[in-house]
């Protein structure tokens, strides 16, 4: 394969379902090679047969959890095993929490930072310096709508996807000039593996009407073209844009007393 002298090689964690795996689909629809990453290797190795047939492009499967704190070491070593370089990361992979933070076991909040907020930082530190040297590369970091506003009862997840979106801006900056490029993807609820979970276990959740929820697809295929386009911030969708326009534009004390009025009118308990 020679696509990817041209198109560059991207490595998408959390690959094997929702928007990463829409991304390796468009990624791979574009001609880049990929490195797909996720812990379930049985997923892994059926996306990457079903990518490369179909769009005659190199697929490697790397099996890693990030949530660990060896997963993003473990992955950037067996990433140069390879002997590819790296030209996109795309830091993909990430788990939400919902419900009260009193009610939530220390395990599952120290899981959601240390996939959501280490494992970012820590996998752009090591790929980071290459792209540097070589004066090419692109990451793209995928956050959220609540990145822009606390939302109770989502007390962490929302603090987690602040700070992978202030980290893009920052080094968006500290970047400029040097050939590398750091995009964030900012959708709001968006019909995946992850939000069917959230419904399943909590009745309020349930209650979303359907058209409030984004296209996997659709979201993945905006963040392929901010990324690729350098652009920094990407919100799907004309709803989402708004929400965090209004967010944006009103005083902290409002929008956070806005989110607990509405947070207290919810009944958190598990329907299972």
């Amino acid at each position: 394969m020679t696509s990817s002298d041209t198109k560059g090689r991207a490595l998408i964690t959390g690959a094997s379902t929702g928007i990463g795996k829409e991304l390796a689909q468009i990624f791979a629809k574009n001609g880049h090679d990929l490195v797909l990453v996720a812990r379930s290797k049985d997923k892994l190795d059926q996306l990457a047969a079903n990518l490369s047939q179909e769009f005659d492009v190199e697929a490697d499967v790397i099996a890693q959890d990030l949530a660990k704190s060896s997963g993003p070491k473990a992955l950037y070593k067996s990433a140069q095993e390879l002997g590819k370089p790296i030209d996109i990361l795309v830091n993909n992979a990430g788990v939400v929490s919902v419900g009260p933070y009193a009610d939530k076991p220390t395990d599952e909040i120290t899981k959601l930072v240390s996939l959501n907020v280490l494992a970012v930082s820590d996998l752009i530190s090591r790929f980071l310096p290459q792209m540097i040297e070589r004066r090419k590369g692109r990451i793209l970091n995928v956050a959220s709508i609540a990145s822009f506003q606390p939302i109770p009862t989502m007390a962490v997840y929302s603090a987690s996807k602040a700070f992978v979106l202030s980290m893009t801006e920052s080094l968006s900056e500290e970047l400029r000039g040097t050939g590398v490029t750091v995009s964030a993807l900012c959708p709001g609820l968006t019909k995946t593996d992850m939000v069917d979970q959230v419904q399943d276990a909590y009745e309020q959740a349930q209650m979303i009407p359907s058209f409030l929820l984004s296209d996997a697809a659709d979201v993945a295929q905006q963040g392929y073209d901010a990324c690729m386009a350098g652009r920094v911030i990407q919100v799907p969708g004309i709803a989402n844009q708004l929400t965090t326009a209004w967010v944006q534009a009103q005083p902290r004390w409002l929008v956070r007393s806005v989110g607990g009025f509405f947070s207290r009118q919810m009944d958190w308990s598990q329907s299972n």
